[in-house]
């Protein structure tokens, strides 16, 4: 097990580094500056900026410098559009706010998705089976642009129960709709993949097997066949967990939560090249790092994948 959990961090090491060279040159290809503007600055003035964060420098220098700011400091640097304010301190503004809802989305889409195609499963062609797929599909072919403005338009000003949009401290009445709207589609996936691979298991020979020796149906589902149906969800749940806990532009701009979305969105705009640059490699960071929790959760519960 040891040999394994070496390996895998033997590759997520160097891809990360790969990460961040490949978005250091590709902002740097992208056409314009971060100080392009309709009215041009005056040379001199531009030769001081770019002096002042270190853009008069070649770019292989550059990239070093931010390649090693990142590694051992992981220190994004300065914003170009915010003064007196680093990539850092956004970040750190806004993914506190995002993991929060982000987390609890989570939590959601597998406290439902699991056991609604658990039970699926276990009722084939009943009617709670076809409850079940009818819910998955409604809630997979409702992304969040469509499902937000229905949650608020309904909860909002129809009934009034929720405020429509704010952060108030992540209360849990400005929680409710942006987890349900980021977490449907998730919760839609996790379903379908744990019905299909619950129905593989079942009709598995070693399932048979215990039915013939007479164990008890719950015996069966939960000490035999939960364990391996789990596999391709866990796959699946790596991604989901960092696309859920980095949030969705859409739930940030529409519920004004002031999550990653919204700096993000700005940065981009403003061409704020450090700040999307701080995002992209964050977001590639948490996919690397659940990638490799998702590995090493697949070798604990199939030991095969070990060698």
């Amino acid at each position: 097990m040891l040999n394994y959990v070496i390996k895998r961090i033997a590759i997520a090491i160097p891809t990360m580094l790969i990460l961040i060279i490949i978005s250091f040159l590709l902002m740097h290809s992208a056409p314009g500056g971060p100080f392009t503007s309709e009215r041009p600055l005056p040379p001199q003035v531009l030769a001081n900026i770019e002096a002042k964060y270190g853009l008069d420098q070649p770019l292989w220098r550059q990239m070093v410098n931010y390649v090693w700011s990142v590694v051992t400091q992981f220190d994004f640097g300065p914003s170009f559009k915010y003064k007196d304010r680093t990539v850092n301190e956004i970040i750190g503004q806004g993914f506190p706010i995002t993991l929060k809802y982000g987390f609890w989305s989570f939590v959601f889409a597998i406290g439902v998705g699991i056991p609604l195609g658990a039970v699926a499963a276990i009722r084939k062609n009943t009617w709670i089976d076809y409850l079940a797929v009818g819910v998955s599909i409604g809630a997979q072919v409702l992304p969040n642009f469509v499902m937000a403005p229905l949650l608020v338009i309904t909860f909002t000003l129809w009934l009034g129960w929720l405020p429509g949009g704010g952060w108030n401290g992540g209360s849990v009445e400005y929680l409710i709709m942006p987890v349900i709207a980021l977490s449907t589609s998730y919760m839609a996936s996790i379903a379908r993949i744990t019905r299909s691979s619950m129905l593989e298991v079942l009709n598995s020979n070693f399932i048979r097997t215990a039915k013939a020796k007479g164990l008890p149906p719950r015996t069966i589902l939960l000490r035999h066949a939960l364990k391996p149906s789990l596999l391709p969800v866990i796959s699946y749940l790596g991604p989901a967990f960092v696309g859920l806990i980095t949030g969705s532009v859409v739930i940030d701009i529409y519920f004004s939560t002031g999550g990653m979305g919204y700096f993000f969105v700005n940065s981009a705009t403003n061409r704020d090249y450090s700040v999307m640059m701080g995002i992209t490699i964050l977001v590639g960071f948490l996919t690397i790092m659940f990638s490799l929790v998702v590995d090493l959760l697949y070798a604990w519960i199939d030991p095969k994948i070990r060698y």
